[in-house]
């Protein structure tokens, strides 16, 4: 499969050859702090709690279930594979490199479903609206036993490519405002079905992850002149320590911020809004980068590793956002080895994010590995 990107989306945005500032007014941190102490999220402007210190309790989690034993590289009972029949009835095609269709069990329909606006004239505490949208799976290859991290770069570079033109294609319906393109990896993350997929929600309105981070990105750049993401990845770059891995278009690094344990963003080194805006090279180096670094995931504790990824770019509502940086989210839940998981449970739940173990520490540890394949595990 080779689509094509729709020529709406083809021309370079008028950011594309501005530079990051070669100088910040923001202080280099000399020595990342090592106490009890708090650290802002500037994307979503919220804190999180960080507590060294609880690495030393006695107890290290809930031990979790062994992994599941190596998969077939293809399972007729798979509802994924390429041949077989899907819950509604249809027969997949017999791909051979990806395949979209639209999901079975979708959270989001085309057509409004006439929810009653009672609650808003009855209240305004009470407010409920009707929300179009469409859902896809994307299958990333016909092989059941491989993931990311076990497939080529060039099989990735044929799934970026499909998330590119499904991007494109879903945000020229005139009621979607925004297309999330995400992967859950893993029956931790809530993975139905282990064959190598992600999916893509297209919303009517801005869900609120993006509404937060739509509104602080253009609020910096409205108060300084600058984009946040590029001068963030900036400081990164200047410090070392929570970079995991580059290359020349892109960025692996564990947020300043994160909460979860292992938690990493990707970040474009070109002010890009969206994936749509990507040059080939550069569609090439974002498929290495992917593949460098889920195989240090799957290294670091000898599993599949799972987590929820997920990419941010700009809405598709026609208009210009200069403020958006792309970039891509990565939530593994797993703690301190493959069955033992990190639970946001109690005081992350009722009050803020809390982690144990420092982002500086996490990113050391995932550095420390190495970017090339083992056996898929």
């Amino acid at each position: 499969m080779s689509p094509q990107l729709p020529e709406p989306y083809v021309a370079e945005p008028e950011t594309a050859n501005r530079q990051p500032s070669t100088v910040l007014e923001v202080p280099m941190l000399l020595q990342p702090p090592t106490g009890v102490h708090r650290r802002y999220n500037p994307l979503t402007r919220e804190w999180i709690l960080v507590s060294p210190l609880r690495t030393a309790r006695p107890w290290l989690g809930q031990v979790e279930a062994a992994p599941a034993a190596r998969r077939p590289a293809y399972d007729p009972n798979c509802y994924l594979c390429p041949g077989n029949v899907r819950a509604n009835g249809e027969r997949n095609p017999d791909y051979a490199e990806t395949f979209v269709f639209d999901n079975d069990f979708s959270a989001l329909l085309p057509r409004s479903q006439g929810v009653a606006q009672a609650a808003r004239r009855q209240s305004p505490l009470l407010v409920c609206h009707p929300e179009r949208g469409i859902c896809r799976v994307v299958c990333f290859s016909p092989r059941h036993d491989l993931s990311l991290a076990g497939l080529p770069v060039a099989s990735i570079r044929r799934v970026v490519d499909v998330w590119i033109q499904q991007y494109a294609e879903l945000g020229l319906l005139p009621f979607i405002q925004y297309v999330q393109i995400f992967e859950n990896k893993g029956e931790m993350m809530g993975a139905s079905n282990p064959h190598p997929h992600g999916q893509i929600w297209a919303n009517e309105t801005l869900p609120t992850q993006v509404l937060k981070e739509d509104t602080a990105q253009r609020d910096y750049l409205d108060e300084s002149g600058r984009c946040l993401l590029c001068d963030y990845v900036e400081i990164e770059r200047g410090e070392g320590t929570r970079i995991v891995l580059e290359n020349e278009d892109f960025v692996a690094l564990v947020p300043f911020w994160a909460t979860w344990p292992f938690e990493t963003m990707v970040v474009s080194r070109r002010h890009t809004p969206s994936l749509a805006h990507l040059y080939g090279p550069e569609r090439d180096a974002l498929a290495d980068v992917l593949k460098r670094l889920t195989t240090r995931y799957d290294n670091l504790f000898g599993v599949s590793f799972p987590y929820s990824m997920g990419f941010h770019q700009e809405p598709t509502d026609g208009q210009r956002h200069p403020h958006w940086h792309l970039h891509a989210h990565f939530y593994p839940p797993l703690l301190r080895s493959a069955t033992v998981r990190k639970f946001l449970v109690g005081y992350e739940m009722l009050a803020q994010p809390q982690r144990d173990l420092t982002p500086e520490d996490a990113a050391a540890r995932l550095r420390d590995l190495p970017d090339e394949g083992t056996d898929q595990h």
